[in-house]
């Protein structure tokens, strides 16, 4: 495959640091080649410190826009005209659309969870769902999911530093939502076994369990689990968690979030093109 390069070929790409890592490059590049778009995606090791100046030049040179990872997802809004309602409540982008001119930031993180779990047969639209966390994936999907008509979310985290972020959170979702949001302590076993009798969906967007600690859980009691119950993990690296395995050993449905990233990048290329992604594609190049 040769993506030609011409004298209109139109810039995007990913800042963040590090980035070596990414598939973005591969997703995008591949989607622009089969589509016929004119248009390129790289990724630039951008911290902080630089962040502003990398952001005016961009603007400037007429990108069709960009994608953020740590540690820019707060850091860029300085530098941004306009927010989507996800990103104004969260306070976090991690994706740029430039509008002759005009940045407008989205966050499609939790559009990329809601589409994978639609795809795993769990619509939570008019349901209850449960999400352990409170940091940047766990915001992400909240507001969304809140945004895609969950009736009650219920935020856990621990009585910690997070503590504060997560109901600050609450807060906000109730404030700019119909979602009704609550709050509820991790260590309060009796609180969480009454509200996921009710939960259709329970998430994991804590990074507990992630390789290389493989045995560790966020939930240790399996007798919370029950048969009606779906349980996804953000993590998918081990592709099966600790949570996913006793979940599933307890009759739950389950997913990982391996194609959470494959759909906040579909997501960033509707926005950025007006066209849809090629994404079964993608998907078996990729995933």
């Amino acid at each position: 495959m040769i993506h030609q390069i011409t004298g209109r070929t139109r810039l995007g790409g990913l800042l963040g640091s590090p980035v070596s890592h990414s598939i973005s490059p591969m997703m995008h590049n591949d989607s622009f080649y089969e589509l016929g778009l004119d248009c390129v995606y790289l990724c630039f090791d951008v911290g902080q410190e630089k962040l502003g100046n990398v952001v005016n030049a961009l603007r400037d040179m007429n990108t069709y826009g960009f994608n953020l990872t740590m540690p820019n997802k707060e850091a860029v809004l300085p530098y941004l005209d306009e927010l989507s309602l996800a990103a104004r409540i969260i306070g976090a982008v991690n994706t740029v659309k430039n509008e002759n001119g005009k940045l407008v930031g989205y966050m499609t993180d939790g559009i990329g969870y809601m589409r994978s779990a639609k795809e795993a047969g769990c619509d939570v639209t008019g349901k209850e769902m449960m999400i352990l966390g409170a940091g940047g994936a766990a915001s992400a999907i909240a507001v969304q999911a809140a945004i895609d008509g969950v009736s009650k979310l219920h935020l856990v985290s621990r009585k910690s530093r997070s503590w504060e972020k997560a109901e600050k959170l609450v807060l906000k979702i109730n404030e700019n939502t119909n979602c009704q949001a609550d709050l509820t302590d991790l260590a309060d076993n009796e609180a969480l076994r009454e509200l996921l009798s009710s939960t259709a969906l329970l998430t994991n967007a804590t990074s507990v369990g992630m390789s290389p600690n493989k045995k560790a859980t966020p939930l240790q009691d399996v007798s919370l689990f029950h048969p009606g119950l779906t349980v996804s993990d953000v993590i998918y690296h081990p592709r099966e968690t600790r949570l996913l395995a006793e979940a599933r050993a307890a009759g739950c449905k389950t997913f990982n979030g391996m194609y959470m990233l494959l759909y906040q990048g579909e997501a960033a290329f509707k926005i950025w093109t007006g066209q849809d992604m090629p994404t079964e594609l993608i998907k078996k190049r990729y995933f």
